[in-house]
């Protein structure tokens, strides 16, 4: 834990140095001055301990191991037991970044950098809500995802994929809004976007007013489509049970 602490530390500082040196040739880009940046890339690191935890690909390794076919003879649902799982972990997650982000601070300032605060507390509140609503999307997501293995038993390689098409389109490594208007658009339409584009946007007070709301709301309708969508594909998934070596 101290060991992982410590690597968000240096990459706190290694995304500052990158920063300050494509500023420092280039200038601010699409309205993101120099501390927005800063702070958008801390939170991005910090949100992606909470979403990047194992979570649902527990249920690729049961249905590889066959230990799948012994929790679906318990009276639980697995897939809620997978969410209360996912949770926990994101608990643990929390306490790291409750250790983490005061070091983070301490070493911007020790380069004259601070990082920005929400604009209001209802700012503050929506950001919350929306870092809650992409975490619920990136869940089902992984869940859809996993339940896969029902009928390819090995999912790492398309995992691998879609984790980097997530974080691309989602603007974790960098905001949508560097990227060309088109390719943009796309982004910013599609579900990745709400993972980590629409709370990170939001802190930032890129979006006000109706735009907020409306924010919310689409990231709303993702986390239906990939709830119903990764349930169903779960009730069909598991009346196919295969479990090798018999």
């Amino acid at each position: 834990m101290f060991t992982h602490i410590g690597s968000i530390a240096l990459r706190v500082y290694l995304y500052y140095a990158l920063w300050s040196a494509l500023y420092a040739n280039n200038g601010p880009q699409q309205s993101f001055s120099f501390k927005d940046i800063i702070t958008y890339s801390v939170l991005a690191l910090l949100v992606g301990l909470i979403y990047n935890v194992d979570g649902p690909y527990v249920v690729r390794e049961k249905i590889r191991e066959g230990n799948i076919a012994i929790d679906l003879m318990r009276p639980i649902s697995v897939p809620l037991y997978v969410f209360a799982d996912t949770v926990g972990q994101a608990g643990f997650a929390l306490v790291q970044i409750a250790v983490a982000l005061p070091i983070a601070i301490g070493l911007l300032a020790l380069t004259g950098t601070h990082i920005s605060a929400p604009a209001s507390p209802l700012i503050a509140l929506a950001f919350l809500v929306s870092v809650a609503l992409g975490f619920l999307v990136n869940f089902f997501l992984d869940l859809l995802m996993a339940t896969i293995t029902f009928w390819t038993m090995e999912i790492f390689g398309f995992q691998l994929m879609v984790q980097f098409i997530t974080s691309l389109l989602a603007g974790a490594v960098v905001p949508l809004q560097f990227f060309p208007s088109p390719v943009t658009a796309i982004a910013q339409a599609s579900p990745f976007a709400a993972i980590y584009n629409a709370p990170l946007s939001i802190y930032l007070g890129k979006y006000q007013g109706p735009e907020l709301l409306s924010t919310l709301a689409l990231q709303a309708v993702w986390v239906v489509v990939f709830a119903v969508g990764a349930l169903a594909l779960w009730r069909v998934g598991e009346r196919r049970v295969v479990v090798q070596g018999g």
